[in-house]
């Protein structure tokens, strides 16, 4: 989704001639696979941060093309929203003191381009929802003034022929009746209120598979121990909101075709694969393009003439199907290499943090995807998505299924199972005892102290409101301690509930 578009409507020959592309660039995808084409020289990895822009007093600073212009680095991106940025960390090896020194650029980054935003009266907020986001900030004006935003806004409401419904129902703030949301929005704007990372591994053709089933079992407790975005328009919902929020925001279903089981474009999956052609494929069969614009590039005539083909059209359709493990298919100086894109984790709530959630992840998955009996033969495919939305909902208070064990609270499936794997596969991976011990410390002392962002904020805002604020300005003065709390840097689980 990083191209842009052409402006003009697209008509029925544009559709016509984007399937039969599309169709091609698969063909040749497959026949890469076949051959041998990928380049796999070691594994590295990536990282993106989707970031907020407040201004004042908090509230959302549609200023991302000022703070762009200032900042000047191409390392940063505008986003969906004009409260929006994109940051993405240069990819690295994995293995050695590259988690530490992760930490120290991702630090860099940010400071530079809170430094920036503070030229235009701005701050940056690294938070899963902006607590302060309102019904206004939905408006279509908001959008970034880019074509491909402005097209994928008009085709994906365009497809549903409808508004943009929000509904969902929140997990009970203590002593509380849970909460409820419904509302409706003219644009895919409610998108932009989620702001995540996104974890790439490069991967070998053979080992994806594996890898990507690896994280598909590991989605669930991912959630529940980074969860970050409990509230949304004034509502306390689930604890990682941006889950329901992104399906709905994005959703090309009207009713009726939910009720057919139309598949929807965010979208957890239906099945482990065997290989990477599998979700490339079921892109293709069950999903209709949402921006049908093709280039000249033949893929397979690239492909005899000894280069590496872009697959344009592919690469494009696949960004606009959001699996919450997405396949990636991509062309670095001129080698063809392919990714795992975890993208369950919310913005947040410091880089430590982050990078903590980041090594848990990458040292679980590699453990589980190399293990003699990969877990995912012993378990459904329903039962890993399930783990997914309990997570979500209900974070340290949920119940996930894992083989051998049966239903298990994700501080302990972590404490007991998932973090002895991480130190192992991280070890495996040639990562140094400091950022090994560092890192997976952080995730053990949340697990003790039962505490994440989302748990912190929703602790926050109650005790506030029982101090006789009102939900506003109790968030308010969440946000603004949660900003300061952040800045300093210590993990979430040492933060106090005194302002």
């Amino acid at each position: 989704m990083g191209m842009d578009l052409a402006a003009q409507p697209f008509n029925p020959l544009d559709r016509g001639r984007y399937r039969r592309k599309v169709q091609r660039c698969l063909d040749t995808l497959a026949r890469m696979l076949t051959d041998g084409s990928f380049s796999f020289p070691r594994k590295s990895i990536g990282l993106e941060v989707e970031l907020n822009l407040v201004d004042s007093e908090l509230r959302p600073s549609m200023s991302n093309t000022a703070v762009l212009e200032a900042l000047d680095d191409p390392s940063f991106t505008a986003e969906l929203g004009q409260h929006n940025l994109e940051l993405n960390v240069p990819p690295r090896l994995l293995a050695g003191d590259s988690a530490l020194h992760l930490e120290d650029d991702l630090r860099a980054y940010l400071a530079a381009a809170d430094a920036k935003a503070a030229d235009t009266g701005s701050s940056l907020a690294m938070i899963g929802i902006l607590p302060t986001l309102r019904q206004e900030h939905f408006d279509q004006k908001w959008l970034t003034n880019k074509a491909r935003y402005a097209v994928l806004n008009d085709q994906i409401l365009a497809a549903r022929g409808e508004r943009t419904e929000l509904c969902m129902e929140g997990a009970a703030l203590p002593g509380r009746q849970p909460e409820r949301l419904r509302s409706y929005a003219e644009s895919i704007l409610p998108e932009a209120a989620c702001t995540s990372v996104q974890l790439h591994l490069q991967v070998a053709p053979e080992e994806f598979a594996p890898h990507w089933n690896a994280a598909q079992c590991l989605a669930g407790v991912q959630i529940a121990l980074g969860a970050n975005s409990p509230f949304l328009l004034g509502k306390a919902l689930w604890y990682e909101t941006r889950i329901p929020l992104f399906l709905q925001a994005t959703d090309t279903r009207p009713e009726e075709l939910k009720n057919q089981g139309v598949r929807p474009r965010v979208w957890f999956g239906e099945r482990w694969v065997t290989s990477i052609f599998d979700l490339f494929e079921e892109n293709v069969r069950y999903f209709p393009g949402l921006l049908p614009e093709t280039d000249l590039e033949d893929p397979i005539e690239t492909l005899d003439a000894g280069q590496a083909p872009k697959l344009t059209e592919l690469r494009m359709h696949n960004g606009t199907i959001w699996r919450w493990n997405r396949p990636v298919y991509d062309v670095v100086d001129g080698l063809p290499h392919l990714r795992v894109e975890n993208r369950v984790l919310p913005a947040g709530p410091t880089v430590l943090d982050m990078v903590a959630n980041a090594a848990f992840f990458y040292g679980a998955q590699r453990a589980l995807a190399e293990a003699e009996r990969p877990v995912w033969s012993q378990m459904s495919f329903q039962a890993a998505e399930e783990n997914l939305y309990a997570g979500a909902r209900r974070g340290f208070d949920a119940q996930l299924y894992w083989p051998g064990i049966g239903w298990i609270p994700p501080d302990e499936l972590a404490l007991r199972v998932l973090l002895p794997l991480a130190h192992d596969g991280l070890r495996r991976s040639g990562v140094s005892d400091e950022a090994r011990e560092k890192y997976l410390g952080v995730i053990e002392r949340r697990c003790l102290a039962r505490r994440t962002g989302a748990s912190w904020q929703r602790d926050f805002v109650l005790r506030a409101q029982e101090r006789g604020d009102d939900r506003e300005a109790a968030l308010s003065r969440m946000l603004s301690r949660y900003l300061e709390l952040s800045a300093a840097g210590t993990p979430v689980h040492t933060w106090s509930l005194t302002d």
